[in-house]
């Protein structure tokens, strides 16, 4: 069950359009209307609708996953290939209950490093996409099936399907004989953590979903009998702040579910020069700009959402839809997601299989930069005091976020020296998430890209391109696609990671 504590619920305007408008919404969506978000929108919409039929429709899945776990039992390593919507959840989900999960979301070669196992007969590799056709994670499956092919064991015994009925994913791997688990087509992919991508490799990990399937429906029944929880949150984030809200896993019990929820608003809202994007922050206390909303799951905020996992998914579903309606933004659509695809793929097919001699404009240490300045030190300190008024820094880290972790301090040191909101995503993962918002949001953003050289590099079986080549080939494309809409982006690249890294959040202290 949800409850919703809301600090300023006194000053919601219950006459006002907006109001008026998100319990038109509300009931709207009961019905599955797909007009709310208006004509242009009620096409994707109309094959977008099922996410609200998961807590009960996903029922009829159990019998099936209980097959599925007893058959792979034995494999007790299990590894899922995903990206965005197909990886986030399933993460929270084994977090939140204690399970061990590796998931496999990068094409950074020292990250992909650790998902190796050494013993390959007890691995069980789940891959899941939606369109069956996402680069990351076709790379992903091929070097998989390699290893299990190299080391003698069949991968029809090691290897699960996730994906839309007839992808490209789907037709390849029947061929084959791989077991497949079709997900429901009119589902998107950030909404669909209730269904066969949540649940699949949930119940491979030992986890009894039916109580998360329990729970959004008993949310879901209570939102249709009193709105009231749902109505707040999305009138706090729609007229409590102009773009930006924090959230925080702190004292929750739940860790990673801000990452989820940040994938689900950034890409459902950013669109059209409009948007709310989520800061995820370590702790409730880290810097953020005065005018941004706190939210949490627990503990004292602007608006503290409390409840257990399967209340929080369909919950937070439901209020990115009233968002939507709230916005006059289809949240069902991605449409600048691909323009780093497109770059990505261009420089892939120029590349080749040899990343060329990309020249920077210096070396500082251990940290190549692409711009002019004196050093780091002096881009940086430029780079940030020409932040837009009101706009945002997003860090962009194509490295290791097991190893390099520590990358991830830079989001406070910065967002308290510039006094802005700040954002940090590993690449290529923000890609599915909030690089929607990137391109699509309020062109006010200032983006700083960090790469990194890696200590090894894994063939991508099939093509060219080696996994070392192809994060590259993401990290400028998006690079590209960034300023080609005029938007400011430098590029930071650790030529040693350790000592770059150190060296980095020494630079960012001292700004």
């Amino acid at each position: 069950m949800i409850n919703v504590r809301y600090k300023n619920a006194a000053a919601i305007d219950e006459n006002s359009a907006l109001y008026k408008n998100l319990i038109d919404a509300h009931q709207r969506l009961l019905t599955k209307d797909s007009t709310i978000w208006g004509s242009e929108a009620t096409i994707e919409a109309s094959i977008r609708m099922d996410w609200i039929d998961l807590p009960t429709e996903s029922r009829s899945m159990l019998a099936e996953l209980d097959a599925l776990s007893a058959r792979f039992r034995h494999l007790s390593n299990v590894i899922l290939c995903g990206m965005g919507g197909s990886s986030l959840g399933p993460e929270v989900i084994a977090q939140t209950y204690g399970k061990k999960l590796f998931v496999l979301d990068s094409t950074d070669p020292n990250y992909i490093a650790h998902s190796i196992p050494k013993n390959l007969e007890r691995t069980l590799v789940v891959v899941g996409s939606k369109s069956g056709s996402t680069i990351e994670t076709a790379s992903q499956k091929a070097l998989f099936e390699k290893l299990f092919d190299d080391a003698g064991l069949d991968k029809t015994n090691h290897m699960i399907i996730i994906t839309d009925p007839d992808s490209p994913l789907d037709l390849a791997s029947r061929e084959t004989g791989l077991t497949v688990v079709n997900a429901n087509p009119n589902v998107g992919g950030r909404f669909s953590v209730l269904g066969a991508f949540g649940l699949v490799p949930s119940a491979l990990i030992g986890l009894d979903v039916s109580v998360i399937l329990d729970s959004a429906d008993e949310t879901k029944q209570s939102l249709n009998s009193d709105p009231t929880p749902a109505i707040q949150a999305a009138y706090a984030i729609i007229t409590e702040t102009k773009q930006y809200f924090s959230l925080t896993d702190e004292s929750s019990n739940m860790p990673g579910l801000s990452d989820w929820i940040e994938q689900l608003v950034a890409e459902s809202t950013g669109k059209n020069g409009v948007g709310r994007l989520p800061i995820v922050l370590k702790n409730g206390d880290d810097s953020t700009p005065n005018d941004c909303l706190s939210i949490s799951f627990a503990g004292d905020s602007d608006l503290v959402i409390s409840g257990d996992l399967g209340s929080q998914f369909f919950f937070w579903e439901w209020v990115t839809a009233l968002v939507g309606a709230g916005l006059s933004i289809d949240p069902f659509n991605q449409p600048n997601v691909q323009e780093s695809k497109l770059a990505s793929g261009a420089l892939l097919a120029q590349w080749g299989s040899t990343i060329p001699e990309l020249e920077n404009a210096g070396v500082d240490s251990s940290i190549s930069y692409f711009a002019e300045a004196k050093d780091v030190t002096e881009l940086l300190k430029n780079f940030i005091q020409g932040v837009h008024a009101d706009g945002y820094v997003a860090i962009m880290a194509y490295a290791d976020r097991a190893e390099d972790k520590d990358l991830i301090a830079l989001r406070n040191i910065i967002a308290r020296r510039a006094n802005k909101s700040v954002t940090f995503g590993w690449g290529p993962r923000f890609l599915h998430s909030t690089g929607q918002f990137h391109k699509g949001g309020p062109a006010n953003g200032s983006f700083i890209q960090l790469t990194a050289e890696t200590t090894s590099d894994f063939d991508v079986p099939g093509q060219e391109f080696t996994f070392k080549t192809l994060c590259m080939a993401q990290a400028i494309g998006d690079y590209n696609a960034l300023t080609s809409r005029g938007l400011r982006t430098i590029r930071l690249h650790l030529v040693d990671r350790e000592s770059g890294i150190k060296q980095l959040l020494e630079i960012c202290e001292k700004l």
